[in-house]
């Protein structure tokens, strides 16, 4: 039974990577009609409205059961005070998680908003498959800042990768003028804010409802694109019914689904096979970008590509902590 449920959860994840990855080609599509400020707001909207549903249902109160009125026990005065106190401290709790509910949601949802512009007006000028191993970095970007921040401890391995990610993405992004394109240097700003929107998550997902975090980050991040969008923009309503297709994958199949999916396969699948299995999503963004929009790279942009990847790999590895005294 419990092969099976991380058999699905392992299914589930590589169907989410798989959904995120497409999502770059119906990304860089949209841009043919409509400005990115917009179609960041628009996405983000349904996927508020997706992720807004699946959380009334996931929140949905079962129905409390009646006990009859002979079996009930008269409590004593120390019990009822005992009771009180537990009623006083989970009402606190629950104040608490309440407002760090609606704090995280709003935080992550401004991270996310920032990165998702960044990346989407960074698409219009690269390709989608580089923008799905450029994104990816956040894996290695991360554990960086963690240590830089946080002072948090990293294995050997984890600087390995990151030396071996920043060579990937010389291959990858360098010009023979050794400069960024501006397309790139875009994505590698939206990869930079995705991993502090990872660890604002990390943060609050501990102190509040998860998917409800999840829910009013998207409602943050459509507001705050579509103020942007009004002021740096001109949108309309035909402009975003001319981008009606892609807007519906990303806003409700890459948004709502895609972290529903990610939610439930999440329960029975360990967190490092997770992150591994969701990495794909590079891989994934490339093929669609060259099945579907037929994108070609150089030898050097795949040897970036193949080189990113290993890093991204090795730094999911669990290895001790040598710094911890059960190493020792």
């Amino acid at each position: 039974m419990i092969k099976n449920q991380k058999m699905i959860g392992n299914l589930l994840l590589t169907l989410t990577a798989l959904i995120w990855g497409m999502a770059f080609v119906f990304q860089r599509k949209g841009m043919e009609s409509i400005e990115p400020i917009t179609f960041t707001s628009a996405r983000m909207a349904l996927a508020a409205v997706a992720v807004g549903i699946a959380a009334f249902i996931y929140t949905k109160k079962p129905v409390a059961k009646t006990v009859p009125a002979e079996t009930k026990k008269i409590p004593s005065e120390t019990e009822k005070t005992s009771v009180e106190a537990e009623k006083i401290s989970a009402e606190t709790e629950r104040k608490n998680r309440r407002k760090n509910t609606v704090l995280g949601g709003i935080c992550c949802g401004t991270f996310l908003a920032c990165a998702s512009i960044f990346q989407q007006m960074g698409i219009v000028y690269t390709t989608a498959g580089k923008a799905g191993f450029i994104t990816a970095m956040y894996m290695i970007i991360v554990p960086v800042i963690g240590f830089v921040l946080f002072k948090k401890r990293n294995t050997w391995l984890v600087w390995l990768a990151v030396l071996i990610g920043v060579a990937g993405m010389y291959l990858l992004c360098m010009t023979e003028g050794f400069t960024l394109t501006r397309g790139d240097t875009l994505v590698c700003i939206c990869a930079v804010l995705f991993s502090g929107h990872i660890l604002c998550c990390d943060y609050f997902v501990q102190r509040g409802e998860a998917i409800w975090i999840s829910a009013i980050q998207f409602v943050t991040c459509s507001a705050l694109s579509a103020v942007t969008a009004c002021i740096l923009e001109n949108p309309t309503w035909e402009k975003v019914f001319s981008a009606a297709i892609p807007i519906l994958y990303c806003g409700i199949l890459s948004g709502g689904v895609g972290y529903t999916l990610q939610i439930i396969a999440q329960k029975f699948t360990d967190p490092t096979i997770a992150s591994l299995l969701m990495s794909l999503e590079s891989v994934f963004a490339v093929l669609a970008g060259a099945i579907l929009l037929g994108e070609r790279m150089t030898l050097r942009e795949m040897a970036g590509c193949v080189v990113m990847f290993v890093a991204i790999i090795l730094v999911q590895i669990p290895l001790p902590d040598p710094f911890s005294r059960e190493s020792v």
